[in-house]
């Protein structure tokens, strides 16, 4: 497969800087094997193929991580996402996909003042009574402004960095190439669904671009807690949001970050442990939208041990399918119901070609280790840890919908005990797990779903006759066909077709070198340097033939490979 045939020419520029830092940080095997390099130097690219020795020896995940920080805004989000498989990777490659901090040089104020500008509608100066020139905060996609509007209110104005979106665009447009060569040429990668992974990830990030997406976000969330004071999602300013900027209440309360100053102001931390696990639980579980990125620097205490959440820019959403399968799971881990846990893991592999009885018996005494163990010292990361462990010594992937769901269980437990050191996890899901259990027994969810069942079957049986007659009419017509692909039998076939194909052309080459040796004893017909012609002429596409063949096998052994 060919590079040039995939990507267009404005993405070279990028093709030739991402390669290059690949082979700074000693990866210029994979760009050879990539076929990177081929399109670059075919075009005119220069690609310099010293690595740094100091680089080359460091450990591969520190090179991955800093090869990702140096290739920009799209490959640091993309390594935060790989952050959350632990069902992909190992705690080495998590722990330097972790460091990956989402930090970026600040753009100065007199270069995004013209975007704002044409967002707002106005002046800045118009809009907002002040607008702190120096940012807060700047981050790869955008960066954030204190400021007071007119009323007084105190908002933040979180900009998009300008320029970013067609930089953004070719690093995934790269990214979705990159996938489909290494689902192809790799089998062993091709279990982990790349594709499906990297379209999981453009599908986030072009959210994360627009910033009016995060503030429907936050007002969704917002409306699923108008019943409860203890917890606040900051107001949007609608006026003044768009895809390129946003304008939010201003959150004036304790960082997550620092637990002391919360002892300070009064706080009750064992109270706050709990109403922000009872917060994220209720997200998850109950509404299926939940915020996917609820670490310290996202979470601010108020006054009267209320909680603050901020940044929605990264969700994640359970269908009430999926719900049911997490309770499930859950609910299997904390009763020590292994058959239930591996009902679940069957589900959620699908397809996969996986040894049932032997991954049965690693689940069994997975649960096994934790049973007499009491609830209170149940630690639920641990658990999560060790299962997605044994998801990856089977080369089993979870859903791309079910990383981020894990991850923020595993970051709320540890909030948690920062908090409280006795904090229990098991004890704050047990009331929603219970609940979900009784409404999915509940007689009116029974009735509904027992009516779901007749509808259905009854659609089936009364559409039965007019399937069969369009079954019977497509035989008698002769176009009712009959599938049978079986993959090592199509791979022979086709190995076979190569095998037959180069031997005619063994034999047609045979044919043109004796012709051409018995044409070359005839005294008549034209001459060229005292030879026939006609004879010259066949011994000349016999050449042709025979290194096109060559270059041919060639090409297939190293495709093989």
């Amino acid at each position: 497969m060919f590079w040039e045939t995939l990507i267009s020419a404005r993405d070279l520029g990028r093709l030739h800087n991402i390669a290059s830092i690949l082979i700074r940080y000693g990866f210029s095997d994979m760009v050879r094997r990539l076929g990177m390099a081929n399109v670059l130097e075919r075009v005119g690219y220069v690609l310099h193929w010293q690595e740094t020795v100091e680089l080359a020896q460091l450990e591969p995940p520190a090179r991955v991580r800093r090869a990702l920080e140096e290739m920009g805004p799209t490959f640091i989000k993309l390594g935060q996402i790989l952050a959350t498989r632990m069902d992909l990777f190992s705690p080495e490659w998590i722990t330097e996909f972790e460091k990956l901090q989402d930090r970026a040089l600040s753009v100065p104020f007199s270069e995004i003042r013209q975007q704002l500008q044409e967002d707002l509608g106005a002046a800045p100066e118009e809009v907002f009574a002040k607008l702190v020139p120096e940012p807060l905060a700047a981050a790869s996609i955008a960066q954030v402004h204190s400021a007071r509007l007119h009323n007084g209110d105190e908002v933040i104005v979180k900009v998009r960095r300008p320029g970013i979106r067609p930089i953004v665009e070719a690093d995934l447009r790269l990214l979705q190439h990159l996938a489909k060569i290494v689902e192809a040429e790799s089998p062993e990668m091709s279990k982990y669904r790349p594709r499906e992974v990297v379209r999981q990830f453009t599908l986030s990030l072009r959210r994360e671009l627009d910033l009016a997406a995060e503030c429907r976000n936050s007002e969704r969330i917002a409306r699923n807690f108008s019943a409860r004071s203890d917890i606040v999602i900051p107001k949007v300013y609608w006026t003044w949001t768009g895809e390129r900027v946003n304008v939010q209440e201003a959150v004036n309360g304790i960082s997550g970050h620092d637990l002391e100053g919360a002892e300070r102001a009064g706080l009750d931390l064992k109270l706050l442990a709990r109403r922000g696990a009872s917060a994220v639980l209720k997200m998850i579980l109950e509404d299926g939208f939940f915020h996917a990125d609820p670490h310290q620097g996202n979470i601010f205490y108020l006054p009267e041990n209320r909680i603050a959440i901020i940044d929605f820019g990264m969700v994640g959403h359970l269908s009430s399918e999926r719900r049911g399968q997490v309770v499930d799971l859950l609910h299997g881990l904390v009763e020590r119901d292994s058959d239930r846990v591996v009902e679940v893991l069957f589900d959620w592999a699908g397809d996969a070609n996986i040894d049932q009885n032997s991954l049965k018996l690693e689940i069994d005494g997975l649960v096994d280790h934790y049973h007499g163990v009491p609830l209170k010292e149940l630690n639920i990361s641990t658990i999560l840890s060790d299962l997605t462990t044994l998801l990856r010594d089977y080369h089993l992937a979870l859903p791309p919908d079910l990383t981020l769901l894990i991850k923020s269980l595993i970051t709320l437990e540890g909030m948690g005990r920062q908090l409280d050191p006795e904090f229990d996890m098991v004890t704050e899901f047990s009331p929603f797990l219970h609940q979900a259990l009784r409404a999915r027994y509940a007689p009116d969810a029974l009735i509904k779903r027992g009516w779901r069942a007749v509808v259905g079957g009854l659609d089936i049986l009364t559409e039965l006759p007019k399937d069969l007659h369009h079954l019977l009419r497509s035989a008698r017509s002769g176009r009712l066909q009959v599938h049978v692909d079986v993959t090592h039998l199509k791979y022979f076939g086709n190995q076979l077709d190569r095998a037959t194909s180069r031997l005619t052309m063994g034999v047609v080459i045979a044919a043109l070198i004796i012709g051409s040796s018995i044409v070359m004893t005839v005294d008549r017909g034209p001459v060229l340097f005292g030879l026939p012609l006609i004879g010259l002429l066949g011994f000349l596409g016999a050449a042709v033939t025979g290194v096109w063949l060559l270059i041919s096998i060639r090409r297939s052994g190293k495709n093989i490979e």
